[in-house]
């Protein structure tokens, strides 16, 4: 197949997906790959926002495109956007932790320099990294507004999904960017093996995109706490402080088939965790938020491999915590270190829920080296029913 060809196959391969797709209302929950919450699997104290997922922050959109092609194209791009109107000269502040470094996120050095965001937040593969933050970059020069703009600083985020995808194919171009722009909403996320989690993998089972969220009490603040991550790293799987994992017969037992190859067992492949609220914080305030969200994958059995790259990427969109980057002066109002506590709850819980239902979501995937099962919910509610971890009725 000439390259010609391959695109307009790769082109036609995501418009069948994108139109495939269910409407977001049918995704909150689903008899067969169910939500965390919906099968009864309660993680933490506070109560979720009234989606459970990262939009539920005032303003922000998530869009993905998947990108499936023959037997070894399994990939994507998942696009978070912090709000809706001009991003370079509305900035939000920002910070990003590094839990362990082996990771080719872009953007890096100016978010910690500035404290600050000034494009969306984009999600792939590894070796896609480069491509897509050029995408990016070409889509926000050609925004009414920007056209003086002589420096742009695109944030993009990577898991390594080599096993199910042919990696070194780098598929990923500008229309998949676009796509994910174009098709970001303020309605429930789309999780599971779709966007930049079609081809990933956590614990051995197939991860993905997840998303959860909590909201805190009128008396703490009553702000929002969202988290999405994308899930692609392994450890001792545990679930709502159960060890599941252990009782799980190995992953590939369940799918091997001659010639066919075995996902590492290391623990490495990396997780995105990117954590909004409408919390007024500074980026020193959101560092200290998005530190605590490794505490949630933590809860989840993570081992944070030598090859596994952690990272949390974390914004405010309160109005009053804004930067205009031409204004002299800056007049944010932003909460006490005191007031934090409750947030650094939410953001923990809300992580290890969005974990949870990044593999709850995620159905088998088939690819280029291999098979991933889906973790297999029949086998593993029955474990946190014994454990007293699932409730008679979802919440």
């Amino acid at each position: 197949m000439d390259g010609a060809s391959r695109t307009k196959c790769g082109h036609i391969w995501l418009a069948v997906l994108l139109l495939a797709m269910p409407p977001p209302s049918t995704l909150a929950a689903d008899d067969a790959r169910p939500r965390a919450r919906d099968a009864g699997v309660v993680v933490g104290t506070l109560p979720p926002g009234p989606r459970n997922a990262i939009v539920d922050v005032p303003g922000v959109r998530v869009g993905h495109a998947t990108v499936v092609e023959g037997d070894a194209i399994r990939t994507g791009v998942t696009a978070i956007v912090p709000h809706g109107g001009d991003l370079f000269r509305d900035r939000v502040p920002a910070a990003i932790v590094v839990g362990n470094g082996f990771g080719k996120l872009l953007g890096v050095t100016q978010v910690q320099e500035l404290g600050e965001l000034e494009t969306p937040i984009l999600l792939t593969g590894t070796l896609g990294v480069w491509r897509v933050a050029d995408a990016l970059v070409d889509w926000q020069l050609a925004l009414p507004g920007n056209e003086n703009v002589r420096s742009l600083n695109p944030v993009v985020g990577e898991t390594n999904d080599g096993f199910l995808n042919d990696i070194r194919a780098r598929r990923v171009d500008g229309d998949h960017v676009r796509a994910a722009l174009a098709a970001a909403t303020t309605e429930d996320v789309q999780e599971g093996s779709v966007g930049a989690g079609t081809g990933t993998i956590a614990f051995g089972w197939k991860g993905g995109i997840g998303t959860s969220s909590r909201r805190l009490g009128d008396d703490a603040g009553g702000h929002t706490v969202g988290v999405l991550v994308q899930s692609n790293y392994g450890g001792r799987l545990t679930i709502a402080g159960v060890p599941v994992g252990d009782d799980l017969p190995d992953p590939q037992s369940l799918v091997a088939r001659a010639g066919a190859g075995v996902p590492p067992a290391t623990g490495d492949g990396s997780i995105m965790i990117v954590v909004a609220t409408d919390a007024p914080l500074d980026d020193r305030l959101l560092r200290r938020l998005a530190t605590r969200a490794l505490a949630g994958l933590a809860r989840t059995g993570a081992s944070m491999s030598n090859g596994s790259g952690d990272y949390v990427i974390a914004f405010s969109t309160a109005p009053t915590a804004r930067r205009a980057p031409l204004s002299p002066r800056h007049a944010l109002e932003l909460l006490s270190n005191e007031a934090m506590a409750p947030l650094f709850v939410a953001v923990a819980e809300a992580t290890e829920e969005a974990i949870v239902n990044s593999m709850f979501r995620a159905t088998t995937v088939s690819g280029h080296r291999g098979t991933v099962p889906a973790l297999p919910l029949d086998r593993v509610l029955p474990l946190l029913r014994q454990a007293g971890a699932v409730r008679d009725a979802p919440h």
